[in-house]
Protein backbone atom coordinates (compact mmCIF):
# COMPACT_ATOMS: atom_id res chain seq x y z
CA UNK A 1 0.00 0.00 0.00
CA UNK A 2 0.77 3.78 -0.93
CA UNK A 3 1.31 5.70 2.22
CA UNK A 4 -0.14 9.08 1.40
CA UNK A 5 0.06 11.99 3.39
CA UNK A 6 -3.27 14.06 3.53
CA UNK A 7 -3.56 17.27 2.40
CA UNK A 8 -6.08 18.14 5.04
CA UNK A 9 -5.20 18.95 8.80
CA UNK A 10 -6.77 21.25 11.64
CA UNK A 11 -4.00 23.68 11.92
CA UNK A 12 -0.51 24.83 10.07
CA UNK A 13 2.07 22.18 10.42
CA UNK A 14 6.20 23.54 11.10
CA UNK A 15 8.56 21.55 8.19
CA UNK A 16 11.54 21.83 7.74
CA UNK A 17 13.02 21.93 4.24
CA UNK A 18 16.02 19.32 3.10
CA UNK A 19 17.99 22.11 1.39
CA UNK A 20 18.95 23.65 5.00
CA UNK A 21 21.33 21.03 4.81
CA UNK A 22 22.21 20.03 1.68
CA UNK A 23 25.60 18.02 1.77
CA UNK A 24 23.64 15.46 4.44
CA UNK A 25 22.34 12.49 3.00
CA UNK A 26 18.33 12.15 2.55
CA UNK A 27 18.53 9.40 4.86
CA UNK A 28 20.15 11.45 7.54
CA UNK A 29 17.94 14.47 7.00
CA UNK A 30 14.61 12.14 8.15
CA UNK A 31 16.32 10.57 11.12
CA UNK A 32 18.14 13.90 12.66
CA UNK A 33 14.85 15.90 11.59
CA UNK A 34 12.83 13.42 13.60
CA UNK A 35 15.13 13.67 16.20
CA UNK A 36 14.84 17.39 16.52
CA UNK A 37 10.89 16.99 16.64
CA UNK A 38 10.32 17.59 13.24
CA UNK A 39 7.28 15.74 11.47
CA UNK A 40 7.26 17.22 8.29
CA UNK A 41 9.81 17.65 5.99
CA UNK A 42 10.13 19.71 2.90
CA UNK A 43 11.51 17.09 0.02
CA UNK A 44 14.32 18.71 -2.14
CA UNK A 45 13.85 17.16 -4.95
CA UNK A 46 17.77 16.55 -6.30
CA UNK A 47 18.48 14.76 -3.25
CA UNK A 48 15.93 12.42 -3.11
CA UNK A 49 16.52 11.20 -6.58
CA UNK A 50 20.32 11.03 -5.50
CA UNK A 51 19.09 8.82 -2.75
CA UNK A 52 17.10 6.54 -5.26
CA UNK A 53 20.37 7.02 -7.67
CA UNK A 54 22.89 5.25 -4.87
CA UNK A 55 20.55 2.05 -5.01
CA UNK A 56 17.91 2.67 -2.91
CA UNK A 57 14.43 2.00 -3.89
CA UNK A 58 10.84 3.86 -3.31
CA UNK A 59 9.40 1.65 -1.04
CA UNK A 60 12.40 2.17 1.07
CA UNK A 61 12.01 6.03 1.17
CA UNK A 62 8.15 5.33 2.45
CA UNK A 63 9.33 2.72 5.00
CA UNK A 64 12.04 5.85 6.18
CA UNK A 65 9.66 8.02 6.39
CA UNK A 66 7.08 5.70 8.42
CA UNK A 67 10.07 4.70 10.72
CA UNK A 68 10.95 7.75 11.86
CA UNK A 69 6.88 9.08 11.47
CA UNK A 70 8.25 11.52 9.34
CA UNK A 71 5.37 13.37 6.58
CA UNK A 72 6.61 14.45 3.46
CA UNK A 73 3.17 16.36 1.98
CA UNK A 74 5.84 18.61 -0.42
CA UNK A 75 8.74 18.37 -2.77
CA UNK A 76 10.90 21.65 -4.04
CA UNK A 77 11.18 22.69 -6.61
CA UNK A 78 10.36 21.87 -10.30
CA UNK A 79 12.26 25.10 -12.18
CA UNK A 80 12.98 25.49 -16.26
CA UNK A 81 9.44 24.95 -17.55
CA UNK A 82 9.26 28.30 -19.45
CA UNK A 83 12.47 28.50 -20.20
CA UNK A 84 14.18 28.16 -24.26
CA UNK A 85 12.55 25.34 -26.15
CA UNK A 86 15.80 23.27 -26.27
CA UNK A 87 15.90 23.54 -22.50
CA UNK A 88 12.35 23.43 -21.67
CA UNK A 89 12.08 19.97 -23.06
CA UNK A 90 14.68 18.78 -20.66
CA UNK A 91 12.47 20.38 -18.19
CA UNK A 92 9.32 18.39 -19.05
CA UNK A 93 10.83 15.44 -19.20
CA UNK A 94 12.33 15.56 -15.54
CA UNK A 95 8.29 17.49 -14.34
CA UNK A 96 7.13 13.96 -15.40
CA UNK A 97 9.51 11.34 -13.87
CA UNK A 98 8.76 13.63 -11.00
CA UNK A 99 4.94 13.96 -10.50
CA UNK A 100 5.61 9.70 -10.75
CA UNK A 101 7.88 9.65 -8.25
CA UNK A 102 5.78 12.20 -5.66
CA UNK A 103 2.68 10.15 -6.72
CA UNK A 104 4.67 6.89 -5.66
CA UNK A 105 5.63 8.66 -2.30
CA UNK A 106 2.52 10.38 -1.61
CA UNK A 107 3.93 13.88 -1.74
CA UNK A 108 0.54 15.76 -2.70
CA UNK A 109 2.06 18.89 -2.96
CA UNK A 110 5.28 20.19 -6.26
CA UNK A 111 6.31 23.22 -5.76
CA UNK A 112 6.93 25.23 -9.85
CA UNK A 113 8.91 27.83 -10.18
CA UNK A 114 7.72 30.77 -12.03
CA UNK A 115 10.92 31.32 -13.92
CA UNK A 116 9.90 33.07 -16.51
CA UNK A 117 13.09 35.51 -17.78
CA UNK A 118 12.48 38.76 -19.89
CA UNK A 119 12.06 40.20 -22.05
CA UNK A 120 8.47 39.01 -22.55
CA UNK A 121 5.89 40.10 -24.79
CA UNK A 122 1.88 39.73 -25.09
CA UNK A 123 2.21 36.10 -27.18
CA UNK A 124 4.73 35.16 -24.29
CA UNK A 125 2.35 35.78 -21.44
CA UNK A 126 -0.45 33.64 -23.52
CA UNK A 127 2.07 30.84 -24.09
CA UNK A 128 3.29 30.68 -20.32
CA UNK A 129 -0.31 30.69 -19.16
CA UNK A 130 -0.85 27.61 -21.61
CA UNK A 131 2.31 25.86 -20.14
CA UNK A 132 1.19 25.97 -16.67
CA UNK A 133 -2.02 25.20 -17.74
CA UNK A 134 -0.79 21.92 -19.26
CA UNK A 135 1.58 21.54 -15.88
CA UNK A 136 -1.84 21.33 -14.36
CA UNK A 137 -3.25 19.05 -16.13
CA UNK A 138 -0.26 16.38 -16.13
CA UNK A 139 0.09 16.85 -12.47
CA UNK A 140 -3.78 16.04 -12.00
CA UNK A 141 -3.45 12.95 -13.59
CA UNK A 142 -0.55 11.76 -10.55
CA UNK A 143 -3.31 13.34 -8.13
CA UNK A 144 -0.31 16.37 -7.59
CA UNK A 145 -1.09 19.45 -6.58
CA UNK A 146 1.10 22.49 -8.15
CA UNK A 147 2.33 25.72 -5.57
CA UNK A 148 3.20 28.24 -8.33
CA UNK A 149 5.83 29.90 -6.49
CA UNK A 150 6.02 33.86 -7.32
CA UNK A 151 9.89 34.62 -8.04
CA UNK A 152 11.77 37.95 -7.25
CA UNK A 153 14.08 38.31 -10.34
CA UNK A 154 11.14 37.25 -13.00
CA UNK A 155 9.68 39.11 -15.60
CA UNK A 156 6.51 38.02 -15.34
CA UNK A 157 5.22 36.28 -12.02
CA UNK A 158 7.94 38.48 -9.56
CA UNK A 159 5.13 39.32 -6.98
CA UNK A 160 1.93 37.63 -4.78
CA UNK A 161 -0.73 39.61 -6.48
CA UNK A 162 0.28 39.12 -10.36
CA UNK A 163 0.79 34.82 -9.45
CA UNK A 164 -2.59 35.54 -7.10
CA UNK A 165 -4.18 36.74 -10.45
CA UNK A 166 -2.69 33.84 -13.02
CA UNK A 167 -3.86 31.26 -10.85
CA UNK A 168 -7.11 32.81 -10.96
CA UNK A 169 -7.60 33.03 -14.13
CA UNK A 170 -6.20 29.32 -14.56
CA UNK A 171 -8.87 27.83 -13.05
CA UNK A 172 -7.70 24.22 -12.17
CA UNK A 173 -8.32 23.17 -8.84
CA UNK A 174 -4.74 21.50 -7.68
CA UNK A 175 -3.07 24.74 -8.92
CA UNK A 176 -2.21 27.05 -6.60
CA UNK A 177 0.40 29.51 -4.58
CA UNK A 178 3.82 28.89 -3.18
CA UNK A 179 4.17 32.11 -0.47
CA UNK A 180 8.28 32.52 -0.33
CA UNK A 181 8.71 35.01 2.12
CA UNK A 182 12.08 35.59 0.66
CA UNK A 183 10.80 36.15 -2.94
CA UNK A 184 7.91 38.37 -1.75
CA UNK A 185 10.13 40.63 0.92
CA UNK A 186 13.02 40.90 -1.61
CA UNK A 187 10.15 41.89 -4.55
CA UNK A 188 7.61 43.88 -5.82
CA UNK A 189 5.02 42.45 -3.63
CA UNK A 190 3.32 44.82 -0.75
CA UNK A 191 2.07 43.97 2.32
CA UNK A 192 -1.86 44.66 0.63
CA UNK A 193 -0.95 41.66 -1.29
CA UNK A 194 -1.43 39.16 1.27
CA UNK A 195 -5.03 40.00 0.50
CA UNK A 196 -5.05 38.02 -2.23
CA UNK A 197 -4.26 34.41 -0.05
CA UNK A 198 -7.16 32.62 0.47
CA UNK A 199 -7.72 29.30 1.56
CA UNK A 200 -8.22 27.48 -1.94
CA UNK A 201 -5.03 29.26 -3.50
CA UNK A 202 -2.41 28.88 -0.85
CA UNK A 203 -0.82 25.22 -0.90
CA UNK A 204 2.56 26.03 0.59
CA UNK A 205 4.55 28.67 2.56
CA UNK A 206 8.23 28.44 2.61
CA UNK A 207 9.82 31.01 5.55
CA UNK A 208 13.12 32.67 5.59
CA UNK A 209 14.75 36.08 6.83
CA UNK A 210 17.14 38.44 5.36
CA UNK A 211 19.38 40.76 8.03
CA UNK A 212 21.39 43.88 6.93
CA UNK A 213 21.11 43.44 2.97
CA UNK A 214 19.63 45.59 0.69
CA UNK A 215 16.78 44.39 -0.93
CA UNK A 216 18.08 44.98 -4.30
CA UNK A 217 21.08 42.88 -3.51
CA UNK A 218 19.70 40.09 -1.65
CA UNK A 219 20.89 36.87 -2.96
CA UNK A 220 19.37 33.19 -1.57
CA UNK A 221 22.62 32.89 -0.15
CA UNK A 222 21.66 35.48 2.32
CA UNK A 223 18.32 33.67 3.54
CA UNK A 224 19.08 33.28 6.95
CA UNK A 225 16.42 31.88 10.00
CA UNK A 226 13.08 33.61 10.17
CA UNK A 227 13.01 35.84 13.27
CA UNK A 228 16.79 36.62 13.25
CA UNK A 229 16.24 39.65 10.23
CA UNK A 230 14.15 42.55 9.06
CA UNK A 231 11.37 40.90 7.72
CA UNK A 232 7.94 41.23 9.56
CA UNK A 233 6.11 37.67 10.19
CA UNK A 234 3.36 38.76 12.01
CA UNK A 235 1.17 40.75 9.25
CA UNK A 236 2.01 37.48 7.41
CA UNK A 237 1.46 34.65 9.71
CA UNK A 238 -1.75 36.89 11.18
CA UNK A 239 -2.99 36.66 7.19
CA UNK A 240 -2.49 32.87 7.21
CA UNK A 241 -4.83 32.50 10.70
CA UNK A 242 -7.36 34.66 8.88
CA UNK A 243 -8.27 32.58 6.11
CA UNK A 244 -7.55 29.42 8.67
CA UNK A 245 -4.64 28.10 6.47
CA UNK A 246 -4.31 24.13 6.80
CA UNK A 247 -1.44 23.43 5.42
CA UNK A 248 2.71 23.16 5.44
CA UNK A 249 5.07 26.06 7.09
CA UNK A 250 8.76 25.89 6.16
CA UNK A 251 11.73 26.73 6.90
CA UNK A 252 13.77 27.36 3.38
CA UNK A 253 17.63 28.06 3.36
CA UNK A 254 20.35 28.30 0.87
CA UNK A 255 22.65 29.69 2.91
CA UNK A 256 26.29 28.02 2.56
CA UNK A 257 26.96 28.87 6.09
CA UNK A 258 24.26 27.04 7.33
CA UNK A 259 24.63 23.87 5.30
CA UNK A 260 27.65 23.30 7.67
CA UNK A 261 25.47 22.94 10.49
CA UNK A 262 24.53 19.07 11.24
CA UNK A 263 21.08 18.49 10.35
CA UNK A 264 20.24 17.15 14.09
CA UNK A 265 21.65 20.51 15.66
CA UNK A 266 19.46 22.64 12.73
CA UNK A 267 15.92 20.21 13.18
CA UNK A 268 16.29 21.54 16.66
CA UNK A 269 16.81 25.27 16.44
CA UNK A 270 15.01 24.82 12.82
CA UNK A 271 11.76 23.67 14.98
CA UNK A 272 12.61 26.37 17.59
CA UNK A 273 12.29 29.38 15.24
CA UNK A 274 9.27 28.37 13.62
CA UNK A 275 7.31 27.66 17.00
CA UNK A 276 8.66 31.01 17.91
CA UNK A 277 7.25 32.50 14.62
CA UNK A 278 3.98 30.93 14.98
CA UNK A 279 3.22 31.25 18.45
CA UNK A 280 4.33 35.35 17.80
CA UNK A 281 1.37 35.57 15.38
CA UNK A 282 -1.18 34.03 17.85
CA UNK A 283 0.07 36.38 20.46
CA UNK A 284 0.15 39.80 18.67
Amino acid sequence: MRHRISQETDVMFPALSQVCTLHAPFSQDIEDFAAGQCRSVDVWLTKLEDYLEAGHSVSEVRDLLLEHEVAAPVASFQGGLFGTPESAQEAWKLFTERLKLCAEIGIGTLVVACDIMGPIRQADVDGANQLLLRAADAASEHGVRLALEFRADAALGNNLQTAAAIVNELDRTNLGLCLDTFHYYVGPSKQEDLAYLTAENLFHVQLSDIADTPREFARDADRILPGDGDIMFEPIIDRLREIDYRGCVSIELMNPQLWQVPPRQFGEIGMTALRRILGQASMA
